[in-house]
């Protein structure tokens, strides 16, 4: 036994730590907080509350309910629930569309007892001045719900299922404007 094989294993732990120290202090600068304070231009929290929304898009008369709910859930969370008024750069348009399926069926009975919420969210931003789309996208989510013999119990679900559907799109759709702000697809000037 050399005193190379009695060195070797109690340094390896040392290297492995050693080497992660370095790449976390290499890395480190890397790395930017997506709500960060940039100190070229505007804080995306700015430039999101520099969105007009506009009314949200049905499309036909039977999501009404959704495209409510989506309006509400954007409104919030683009200006973070402040009044105040921020000169708007830009406008976001979206059109809402749900689906139910039913995914459990009593063979009994043949009534469904469990159902999908499936909503769709076409949005885009535009120049508040007019012009071609900035970023165009297409948001999508789902929510199950129970189905009872009970119609206001059923209704009362459908209804929640709305929601947390509206809630999904809206958080998708906030992300993915937020990202494409912080990385700077977006010019805060434009």
């Amino acid at each position: 036994m050399s005193s190379s094989d009695t060195f070797r294993p109690a340094s390896r732990p040392l290297v492995r730590v050693a080497v992660a120290m370095l790449a976390v202090a290499l890395l480190g600068g890397c790395f930017r907080p997506l709500y960060g304070v940039s100190a070229n231009g505007p804080s995306v929290q700015e430039q999101l509350a520099a969105i007009e929304l506009a009314t949200v898009d049905p499309g036909n008369r039977d999501h009404n309910r959704l495209a409510y709910y989506l309006q509400s859930e954007l409104g919030y969370r683009l200006t973070g629930g402040s009044p105040d008024a921020a000169t708007k750069r830009f406008r976001l348009e979206a059109k809402v569309s749900e689906s139910v399926s039913s995914t459990i069926v009593n063979t009994s009975t043949g009534n469904a007892e469990a159902a999908l919420l499936t909503g769709t969210a076409e949005f885009k931003l535009l120049p508040a001045g007019g012009g071609d789309p900035v970023m165009s996208a297409t948001a999508v989510a789902s929510s199950a719900y129970d189905r009872t013999p009970q119609r206001f119990a059923s209704l009362r679900a459908a209804r929640d299922a709305q929601i947390r559907v509206a809630k999904a799109l809206a958080d998708q759709i906030h992300t993915r404007l937020a990202a494409k702000f912080a990385s700077g697809a977006i010019p805060a000037g434009r």
